[in-house]
C-alpha cells in the first residue's frame, strides 16, 4: 500500500486480514538527522483501517522503556496521547551500539491505533548486529507455517479450463466509460482463477530441502552471539577471542569438518588440514 503525505519518515504498509479483520501495517524509519513531525504520523495512522507501525523512529522516551526522554521521543509520546495511540517497547534494549562510550537502549517501538490486538514485544540476540531483531506477537494466531494449497499448473486440464472460462465470460460486453472497463477487468480476471481452480488439481509446496542445521551447531551459533552482545558493550579482548573462536568452529562444522563423514564427503584431506574451533 502506499503512504502519501510523508515529508521526512520513511515507511512501507501492507494490508492483511487479521481474524477476519482488516488491518494496515507499516514499517517505518526516521534517520536522526531529520525531525518527526506529527503530519507524517498521520499520514501513517489514516485512512480509518486499524494500525500496527513499527521501526526505529529515533524517539526515546521512558514510557516504552527508554533509559530517558528525547525531543522526539516527547513529541511522539504526545502525539499518541492526543490521537488514542498506543506505543510499546521491549524490556531489554533493540541496540547495541559500537562506540563504547554509547550506552544501549530501546529504539524500535511499535504505536498502534484501533488495533483489536494486544501487542508484546521482545528483543532477540539473534543476529551478530549492533540493532537487535525485535518479535512482535499478539493473540492474533494467523498459521504461517502451513500455506494454503496452490494449484499445479502441470496437471491443469486445459480443454476443461476453455469450458468452465466460456461459461464465466459474457459475450459483446457494453464497454462505454472507464467504470465499466474496470468492472469487466476485475470479472475477467475472478473468472480465470475461478476456472483454473476447477480445472486444476492442487499440491502443497515442498518441503525446504536445506538440511536442518544440528542442535550443537545452533547452540554455538547462540552462544557466540551472546558473547558478542556482551564485547560489544564492555570491548574485552577475551571475549572477542572466544567470538572468533566459535566462529570458526561454526564455520567448519557447517562446511562438513564437524564429523569424520562429513568430512570425507566434502574434502578427502580435510581431516588433515582442518581443526574445528582450533
Amino acid at each position: 500500500m502506499p503512504v502519501p503525505g510523508l515529508t521526512h519518515l520513511e515507511a512501507t504498509a501492507i494490508q492483511v486480514t487479521m481474524a477476519g479483520r482488516p488491518v494496515k501495517i507499516l514499517v517505518a524509519y526516521l534517520s536522526p538527522s531529520r525531525p518527526l513531525i506529527g503530519a507524517d504520523l498521520s499520514a501513517c495512522f489514516g485512512g480509518g483501517l486499524p494500525v500496527l507501525l513499527a521501526g526505529d523512529l529515533n524517539a526515546k522516551h521512558v514510557h516504552w522503556n527508554s533509559r530517558l526522554n528525547t525531543r522526539w521521543g516527547k513529541l511522539l509520546h504526545d502525539y499518541a496521547d492526543e490521537n488514542s495511540c498506543l506505543i510499546f517497547g521491549p524490556d531489554a534494549p533493540t541496540t547495541n551500539p559500537y562506540r563504547s562510550n554509547a550506552t544501549p537502549d530501546v529504539l524500535d517501538i511499535a504505536m498502534v491505533k484501533n488495533f483489536p490486538f494486544p501487542v508484546y514485544l521482545t528483543s532477540c540476540s539473534a543476529l551478530s548486529s549492533h540493532h537487535l531483531p525485535v518479535l512482535i506477537d499478539t493473540t492474533c494466531r494467523s498459521s504461517f507455517q502451513h500455506p494454503p494449497d496452490r494449484p499445479d499448473f502441470r496437471r491443469t486440464d486445459w480443454a476443461n479450463f476453455q469450458v468452465h472460462l466460456e461459461d464465466q465470460i459474457p459475450f459483446d460486453p457494453e464497454l462505454h466509460n472507464g467504470m465499466a472497463i474496470d468492472t469487466c477487468v476485475e470479472k475477467f480476471s475472478g473468472a480465470v482463477l475461478k476456472a483454473l481452480a476447477a480445472s486444476t488439481s492442487k499440491c502443497r509446496p515442498r518441503d525446504d530441502p536445506r538440511p536442518p542445521i544440528l542442535a550443537g551447531i545452533q547452540d554455538e551459533i547462540r552462544l557466540k552471539n551472546q558473547l558478542w552482545r556482551q564485547w560489544q558493550i564492555t570491548r574485552d579482548p577475551a571475549l572477542k577471542s572466544k567470538v572468533n573462536r566459535l566462529q570458526r568452529s561454526v564455520t567448519c562444522r557447517l562446511n562438513g569438518g564437524g564429523t569424520t563423514s562429513g568430512a570425507r564427503r566434502s574434502n578427502p584431506s580435510i581431516l588433515k588440514t582442518n581443526r574445528c574451533g582450533g
